[in-house]
């Protein structure tokens, strides 16, 4: 559990609304003040000092909070609130962070701990879920009733949007990255073995081509290089990963019907090399069910960080309508995703 922290003095502004939002991830932080149109006004990147332990991230979580507090303070911008979200699992409802491998959270009340350490109001939330709002709300899966979206980078997991609607599950919907696509596979850190994330992950990717080859290399960037310089020893690897996402994809279309899965993350950066191909393989196995389109994601690293300013905004104004004479502001979602590269300085 993490040492005690001292509030922050909490002042009062009269100026132009917003919420600072955070999305913390493995090794690095992207915060922001957003207005209701969720247009930035301030940004910020920290590493994440996962090395230094638990607590450590905790009370980075809360300076990085607090530093966007007082430079709003500083610009008597009114802060209604702040949005935080974490990998992991996550239980929104009681703002716990129920376990993360990668920042070493178990059971951790985070919402309750960054309030106490920056006076702020902090709705909690779970960064895929986050990002899956903002591409639903602002992106790609736009005006989609029933949406996936799918970030394939470091590992892999994924946001469900049903009838309109976060499949939530007390945090633990969405764990595509440990669907099984080989059984005889390799062991999993979840304890599992032939995880899709073992295989068709940005890290898999990257290790299965060293592996082959005896070859170091900077990452799967690389390997989607090779690929289109023509190394076969990279194609190999590349379409091993592409079948089994969409075999992954192809239970998710029987169960759940997607009309639209959202492809983000490090991979989706090589576009066509990616999508193109998956495509033809998830068609390749679906016969009767609703066939989804499979896109891009729309707001690239951008989609946790605007997640969570979305998640800010939502409790603000929740907290606002539940008071006796409480108004709200009715915030547009029609925000071009391009706004958010607008940042002031």
């Amino acid at each position: 559990m993490p040492t005690p922290m001292t509030s922050a003095p909490r002042g009062v502004a009269d100026g132009p609304e917003c919420v600072v939002a955070l999305d913390v991830g493995g090794t690095c932080m992207k915060g922001a003040l957003l207005d209701r149109a969720l247009r930035p006004l301030h940004t910020v990147r920290r590493a994440t000092p996962r090395r230094s332990g638990p607590e450590a991230v905790v009370e980075e979580v809360a300076a990085v909070l607090r530093a966007l507090d007082g430079h709003a303070a500083g610009r008597t911008l009114a802060v209604r609130g702040a949005g935080v979200v974490v990998p992991g699992i996550v239980d929104e409802e009681t703002r716990t962070a129920v376990h993360s491998v990668n920042l070493g959270w178990r059971d951790l009340p985070l919402g309750a701990l960054l309030e106490e350490a920056t006076g702020l109001h902090v709705a909690l939330g779970h960064d895929v879920r986050a990002g899956g709002a903002a591409e639903g709300r602002l992106g790609a899966a736009r005006g989609v009733r029933d949406a996936w979206f799918v970030p394939v980078g470091t590992g892999i997991a994924a946001a469900l949007l049903c009838d309109g609607r976060a499949l939530r599950a007390g945090g633990y919907a969405g764990e595509l990255g440990h669907v099984v696509v080989d059984p005889g596979g390799a062991p999993c850190a979840c304890g599992g073995r032939g995880c899709l994330e073992g295989v068709a992950s940005a890290a898999a990717v990257a290790a299965a081509y060293e592996a082959r080859t005896g070859r170091a290399t900077g990452g799967a960037a690389e390997v989607a290089a090779a690929v289109v310089a023509g190394d076969p020893d990279a194609r190999v690897v590349w379409d091993r990963a592409v079948e089994a996402l969409a075999s992954a994809l192809a239970t998710a279309a029987t169960l759940l019907a997607p009309e639209v899965v959202v492809v983000g993350g490090g991979l989706a950066e090589s576009g066509g090399l990616l999508l193109d191909p998956l495509r033809a393989a998830l068609a390749r196995r679906l016969s009767f069910q609703r066939r989804p389109r499979v896109v891009r994601a729309a707001l690239g690293d951008r989609a946790g960080c605007l997640g969570a300013g979305l998640a800010a905004w939502d409790a603000a104004d929740g907290a606002a309508s539940a008071t006796p004479g409480g108004t709200t502001t009715p915030r547009t979602d029609d925000t071009p995703a391009s706004l958010y590269s607008q940042a002031a300085s």
